[in-house]
């Protein structure tokens, strides 16, 4: 028995909120055929058993689907996002409604659980202990890619011992493509197991018209929200820091974004702008230096800057450079760790392109190195390891000192570093949340119910009340493309990056030169639970503006 907070045993009792239409027996109803939202002969070529199924719905029925016992596995795969638990709470509560022997078997520490046959039966008493609680931790996570065939035999094995009917991944647009992957193989092969997928991640990038929201951003964001505020608040009290904080948000600022339309900050960075106006580092620390000294001639030595964490390959110039380096060390990575440490960077200098070469060359050392570590399982450069806060902080300050020399400024600048990211992965989750996952796992369930494979879950209609709420599922194929990856064009889930037209950076655009200079603060305080629905059930800015 695991020790337990106030907090925990309070929230085994709450029962999250789910649509009208998952509280009894469902049909399953087609809408029109899919295609894939680019490159449609190739994701076709790929997946010529999953491609082209209809987007399904789930309405009330006199009947159940299936009234016959089922057998699921489940794996959470990739980083961490707070919900996790309601997922499987969800899919194991809808399996046992379909028949009481229905089973559940969670795959241990990710993808890798299937493939070593690490795994462990999750029975109620297991369930009951993790309903509505953050983290992973039930199973653990990893991020084992299930992309060859030697893996999908692997699994086959125990999935055959084990009489699993269907396999149910949670995880990010490379886990879902994965499982995508996965059903494909398992459907031209014949052998009856399906494969549904769960959006999660706490980035946002995973979403479109039926997939509102991947699960976890709600509360990631309103955790980093709370402590930007209390930094705000400590900020105009003690009147004397700038606070460079960087979020979570590698390929997009979604993140960065929902936090600034909560709490004012004085900057807000967002990277699809960057790159979209075709902004220099330069630029970018211009403005910020320009803010600084604005704010000084009022007497206002301080502020703070939100920083995505993925800025740094959104400069055209580092993004190329970043690019090459992707693609030289995919190719090179074994001969590049037999360099001695302090040739590395020569190595690399005499190996890229001149004007990659130039930029490389004029890099810090400390960021010059962090461009070069090892890459993620996905082959690209490990930006949470570059440090971006700081390199912007000593640019502004170079930059106030010779501003400073030339009489265009005569305040100070004091800076602070903060990165938010392992903070916000394992909360315990909001009700939206909490609500939102229950309801994926169990529409999941349905899914599963209904014979579908290649399918993620989905609930939209998410700001409206959870009775409202519209359960159903979307093809994985609908969501791809093929994107470069480890030197070779690969079907990928496009990821969903921030909309420059649409209303959530619109809102943002209008009120941050006022949010600059005016010290317009607004603290969210801690998530809550318990209380007025207008405080505790509210989704993100973000949704709402989108969905207005």
């Amino acid at each position: 028995m695991m020790a337990k907070s106030a907090l925990q045993i309070a929230r085994e009792a709450y029962n999250p909120k789910v649509p009208t239409a998952l509280k009894g027996a469902v049909k399953a109803v087609d809408g029109a055929v899919t295609h894939s939202v680019a490159d449609r002969e190739d994701i076709k070529k790929l997946f010529p058993n999953t491609y082209g199924m209809p987007v399904v719905t789930f309405e009330a029925a006199n009947k159940p689907l299936t009234d016959a016992a089922i057998k699921v596995g489940v794996i959470l795969s990739g980083g961490q996002a707070p919900g996790g638990h309601n997922v499987i709470a969800g899919l194991f509560d809808g399996i046992k409604t379909i028949h009481a022997d229905s089973k559940l078997y969670g795959f241990l520490m990710g993808p890798g659980g299937l493939v070593d046959h690490k795994y462990k039966e999750l029975t109620v008493d297991i369930i009951d202990e993790y309903r509505n609680t953050g983290g992973f931790d039930m199973i653990g996570s990893g991020r084992t890619k299930l992309e060859q065939k030697e893996q999908f035999d692997k699994g086959l094995e125990i999935i055959k011992k084990l009489g699993i009917q269907a396999l149910v991944i949670v995880g990010g647009d490379d886990s879902n493509t994965n499982a995508c992957v996965l059903a494909e193989y398992y459907k031209a092969s014949g052998t009856g197991v399906q494969v549904i997928g769960c959006p999660k991640t706490i980035d946002g990038d995973l979403k479109n018209e039926q997939i509102e929201t991947s699960f976890g951003f709600d509360t990631a964001c309103k955790v980093y929200a709370e402590m930007i505020g209390n930094i705000e608040r400590d900020c105009n009290s003690a009147r004397k820091y700038w606070h460079f904080i960087k979020l979570m948000g590698r390929s997009a600022s979604h993140i960065a974004l929902e936090c600034a339309l909560q709490t004012h900050p004085n900057i807000c960075i967002i990277s699809e702008e960057v790159e979209a106006k075709n902004l220099t580092l330069d630029a970018i620390v211009t403005n910020i230096a320009e803010i600084v000294a604005k704010r000084a001639e009022a007497g206002n030595n301080f502020g703070t800057v939100l920083i995505p964490e993925g800025l740094i390959e959104f400069v055209p110039a580092f993004k190329h450079l970043i690019a090459e380096l992707n693609d030289y060390l995919a190719h090179h990575d074994a001969e590049f760790k037999t360099i001695a440490r302090d040739a590395q960077r020569g190595y690399i200098i005499g190996n890229l392109s001149a004007a990659n070469a130039e930029l490389y060359t004029s890099l810090p050392e400390g960021v010059a190195r962090q461009l070069t570590l090892d890459r993620d399982p996905h082959g690209n450069v490990q930006v949470s390891l570059i440090e971006t806060e700081k390199l912007l902080s000593e640019m502004v300050a170079r930059k106030l000192e010779v501003w400073k020399k030339e009489g265009k400024y005569k305040g100070k600048f004091a800076p602070q570093h903060h990165f938010f990211g392992y903070e916000g992965r394992c909360a315990a989750p909001s009700n939206y949340d909490a609500d939102y996952c229950y309801s994926l796992g169990y529409t999941a369930s349905c899914l599963i119910a209904a014979g579908k494979t290649g399918y993620m879950s989905s609930v939209r209609n998410t700001t409206a009340p959870a009775a409202q709420w519209v359960a159903g599922g979307i093809p994985v194929t609908m969501m791809m493309n093929m994107e470069r990856r480890h030197g070779e064009m690969k079907p990928v889930i496009r990821k969903a990056l921030v909309e420059l037209n649409g209303k959530p950076f619109k809102t943002f655009s209008i009120q941050r030169d006022s949010w600059a200079l005016t010290t317009d603060y607004v603290y969210p305080g801690p998530i809550q639970y318990f209380g007025p629905t207008e405080v505790c059930d509210q989704s993100t800015q973000t949704l709402k503006l989108e969905k207005e």
